[in-house]
């Protein structure tokens, strides 16, 4: 890969951690850069950040369905601001900037290996802005595809969650987003349909009069702030429980 792509992912890495906190200082974006920058070459799916949390995760408890939440700094922010909805059962798995071939790395140790009754993907922000290199719209698909695949395989019901809207993405300025957000939601509501899987649609939730969220949902045309996770809870209750009236799978379903 080329640096500039890894450079971006730290960046967008950045701006996910800065969420949580006051706008970062140079020393700290600097120190966050050479971070990602070497964990890119050590640990490019970044295994290693649930790993210790994972060993330790208590055993399912009975009629206490498990929930993972998998996907980018969307999710990640999900947890990190609002705690609260992340009721015992519900186990968050985002990390900021991540790509949908990053992801597919993690699922098997951050998904399957926990043995949910759901998992929901929250994926393809950071493939459209070419985190990890460019991506074309077929690959994201091909690399949700392979993670629903998986997770039917093993019996986990699937929640495929719409991309929010961004009219913009800060770390890449002057990107086309909104076109390819419709396009690959689109995408996503025919594929869940075709596989048994639910479609939770985040996208219509927080959408404005455009093609970006409405104002004061988002701290940065990306990233929900607090009112953004509250539009979105609802959506999520309703999917939840759509995807565990469902039976678990007992086979992949293959559709294209």
């Amino acid at each position: 890969m080329k640096r500039a792509p890894l450079l971006l992912c730290t960046l967008a890495l950045a701006a996910t951690v800065s969420v949580r906190a006051a706008e970062p200082t140079p020393e700290q974006r600097a120190q966050w850069a050479k971070e990602g920058e070497e964990r890119l070459h050590t640990d490019w799916a970044w295994l290693g950040r649930y790993k210790a949390a994972n060993a330790t995760l208590p055993p399912p408890v009975k009629g206490q369905p498990r929930i993972v939440l998998l996907g980018d700094s969307i999710t990640q922010g999900w947890y990190d601001m609002v705690p609260g909805f992340f009721t015992p059962g519900r186990i968050g798995r985002g990390i900021g900037g991540q790509t949908t071939p990053q992801m597919l790395v993690r699922f098997p140790a951050d998904v399957i290996a926990l043995k949910p009754a759901v998992v929901q993907i929250m994926a393809g922000t950071n493939d459209i802005a070419f985190n990890t290199g460019p991506m074309t719209p077929y690959e994201t698909r091909a690399n949700i595809r392979a993670m629903t695949e998986l997770a039917q395989a093993n019996g986990i019901r699937v929640i495929l969650a719409s991309i929010p809207p961004a009219d913009q993405f800060p770390w890449r300025p002057g990107l086309q987003t909104a076109d390819k957000i419709v396009a690959m939601n689109g995408w996503l509501r025919a594929y869940a349909a075709a596989t048994g899987s639910t479609y939770a649609d985040y996208w219509t939730a927080l959408k404005g009069d455009g093609l970006g969220m409405r104002e004061g949902l988002s701290s940065d045309h990306v990233h929900p702030t607090v009112a953004g996770y509250a539009v979105m809870a609802p959506v999520a209750e309703r999917a939840f429980k759509a995807a565990l009236a469902k039976p678990a799978p007992t086979r992949a379903v293959i559709a294209r």
